[in-house]
């Protein structure tokens, strides 16, 4: 039989200086990520598909699916002592939640189901996470993506699936519901220097900037010698089509619109953990114009473009979006 290494032996066994809190928090978060993938398979029967009638502070519909594993995660995060302020999408303000003897040390960064619009229709969703230190000073929920100790997302599909970084490299690891552990199945992904699939939402084409139409439109065009075209793939799902680019390489782009200049993907628990993740995985991950792991939120809630994937597919894009081709 192969030799297993489960998630908590994985993070126990890696430098980072963080690994004992890390084991912890982690562990919380797989514990919540198997209770939100139970949820899902029999939403149908239990009735949590649908909308609340409430709508979120990014003015979007919550749906049943969305409070009940943000209610989930929260708690589950809450019960390690370890964080100091917890950030979500589905809550207006940062959470502080109660500190025990000084071990809250952590800010976290929540978006506990992506991809929410699928949910009806039994497509792929996901959990992602942003772990970064508390900074002891100031407001230290805007913390830049340099700042992460630990980023990564859970996957529901035909399995679930963790894919996570603490700083040195990428790994995988899919639930076993014989033993109700996730065990690593992907071990140091590594993202194509170049793949042949885009993933973009095409009917917003019409509202991007110039560059954006003129970078698609190039990718469209048969060029043999260059591996054009490239394919189009798009679920709709941060989580499910930055998975595949991340093992299939080629690019994800969410880029802003002329309703929308800052784009829709927020940075604190949409693109600076996916810049982690995709960096760490020797990818790049850009605005189009700059850096995402640098970039300062203004709020909680920042939004930013995203354009995310193989490295040549992200320089050829920002070259297209700087007006350089």
């Amino acid at each position: 039989m192969a030799e297993t290494t489960t998630l908590r032996e994985h993070i126990q066994g890696s430098a980072a200086p963080d690994a004992t809190d890390l084991v912890v928090l982690l562990t919380q978060l797989a514990v919540a990520g198997k209770l939100v993938a139970r949820e899902l398979a029999c939403a149908a029967l239990v009735g949590q598909l649908g909308p609340t009638g409430i709508t979120n502070v990014q003015g979007e519909a919550v749906k049943k699916l969305d409070a009940w594993a943000n209610d989930v995660v929260v708690r589950a995060l809450e019960e390690t002592g370890l964080v100091s302020a917890l950030v979500s999408e589905e809550l207006d303000e940062p959470l502080r939640p109660a500190t025990r003897g000084g071990r809250a040390r952590y800010v976290v960064c929540i978006d506990p189901v992506d991809g929410s619009s699928n949910l009806d229709v039994n497509g792929i969703v996901g959990t992602i996470f942003s772990i970064r230190r508390s900074a002891g000073a100031g407001d230290d929920t805007r913390q830049p993506g340099t700042a992460q100790v630990a980023a990564g997302y859970i996957m529901y599909g035909p399995a679930t699936l963790m894919v996570l970084t603490t700083g040195d490299g990428v790994d995988g690891f899919t639930l076993d519901p014989t033993i109700g552990e996730f065990v690593r199945s992907h071990h140091r992904i590594r993202i194509p220097t170049r793949g042949r699939i885009y993933s973009v939402n095409e009917g917003n084409f019409a509202k991007w900037e110039p560059g954006v139409q003129r970078y698609i439109r190039h990718l469209r065009t048969p060029d043999v010698p260059t591996g054009r075209p490239y394919t189009a793939r798009y679920v709709g799902s941060l989580v499910a089509d930055f998975h595949r680019t991340l093992l299939e390489g080629g690019i994800y782009l969410y880029p802003p619109e002329a309703s929308r200049a800052s784009g829709k993907l927020r940075l604190q628990y949409e693109a600076a953990p996916m810049a982690f993740l995709a960096e760490q995985a020797g990818g790049r991950a850009s605005t189009g114009h700059e850096r995402i792991m640098t970039i300062d939120p203004a709020t909680p809630h920042a939004r930013v473009p995203l354009v995310i994937g193989s490295p040549d597919d992200v320089a050829m894009a920002e070259d297209f979006i700087g007006g350089r081709q």
